[in-house]
């Protein structure tokens, strides 16, 4: 909603909301904070990754960046996400190499195939998170569910988009925020995806990987080369942002011709690709997960999270923390 970062004042209309809102959100914490709403304790430690904004903030790179660092610590870690525009027969769905985003959203596909780790989705948290200690998961991932409070969580890391951050700074539906800003101050680290940094942030920043092609389903696959830098060529994005993606492309050297951006988690359909038929046509990685085919000269760009060392010593702290009071 472009109003909430262009600092419309029509927005004011939606303060009775707004109110009732920020009445219920806090209502609601305070029942768990005092236990009158139970809440469910995994047998092992949970990490949440989050944000305070609706929208895609990059949370998915950071998931996958956590995953082969606890890895490399020695962890086998799995992911669970309530598996936004997925819909499953049954719940909670633990994800399989024939798990298609259609069953269970795009991210978790796109999370099970980039690390090859255990992911469960469903709508309740708790369910998946037991899900996934018992199939061998010794530390838990979860993608999205900061304000999900029915999940205990041990570290909370929530990720701000440097560039529109919390736009206006108002709670539902005037502004963008699940809550207020006051929440940053209760979680364990703030990662800024892209900067400009605030103090107190670990700067996040997404490194480009190789064009990999995806395959059509609606035509026959015929060789095709990859685009180079200074080429022309079409671009598409389903994200949370689509404009960063074009501006990656932009800074790889590729000159874009027509630039085609979905909402998030909107899946494209072969008729709005008519026109884009010229071109080789890149795409993110979280639209090629879900790709319904209907142009031959399709490729997807990987991207990879960087965090520098002073958050991976937070983490390591933290970590040695929940070992310690065990």
């Amino acid at each position: 909603m472009p109003a909430w970062y262009n600092r419309a004042v029509w927005v004011w209309l939606l303060a009775p909301f707004t109110a009732l809102f920020a009445l219920i959100s806090g209502l609601r914490r305070a029942l768990f904070r005092f236990g009158l709403k139970a809440q469910y304790k995994a047998p092992v430690p949970v990490i949440v990754v989050g944000n305070l904004t609706v929208g895609g903030n990059g949370k998915t790179p950071v998931v996958v960046w956590l995953v082969d660092w606890l890895r490399a610590q020695g962890y086998t870690p799995g992911v669970i996400s309530r598996g936004y525009g997925g819909k499953s027969a049954h719940y909670p769905l633990l994800l399989t190499p024939e798990t298609q985003a259609e069953q269970a959203g795009d991210e978790p596909v796109l999370i099970y195939r980039r690390t090859g780790c255990p992911v469960v989705v469903g709508p309740k948290r708790a369910d998946a998170a037991a899900l996934l200690a018992s199939v061998g998961a010794d530390i838990i991932i979860s993608d999205d569910g900061l304000q999900h409070y029915a999940l205990a969580r041990d570290i909370e890391l929530v990720v701000v988009d440097g560039k529109r951050r919390f736009g206006n700074g108002y709670l539902l539906p005037m502004g963008p925020l699940r809550e207020g800003q006051w929440r940053l101050n209760k979680v364990d680290a703030i990662i800024n995806n892209g900067g400009p940094l605030v103090d107190g942030e670990f700067l996040m920043t997404l490194a480009p990987g190789n064009l990999m092609p995806v395959p059509s389903t609606t035509m026959a696959d015929t060789p095709q080369a990859v685009p180079k830098a200074k080429s022309r060529v079409h671009a598409l994005a389903g994200i949370g942002h689509p404009p960063r993606f074009f501006t990656t492309l932009e800074q790889q050297g590729f000159i874009l011709e027509q630039r085609l951006a979905l909402a998030d988690h909107k899946a494209v359909v072969t008729e709005q690709l008519e026109h884009l038929q010229s071109l080789p046509l890149l795409i993110t990685e979280k639209d090629a997960v879900k790709w319904p085919g209907g142009h031959p000269n399709t490729w997807y760009l990987p991207v990879d999270a960087q965090l520098p060392a002073a958050f991976e010593n937070v983490l390591l702290t933290r970590l040695k923390e929940l070992h310690d009071g065990d």
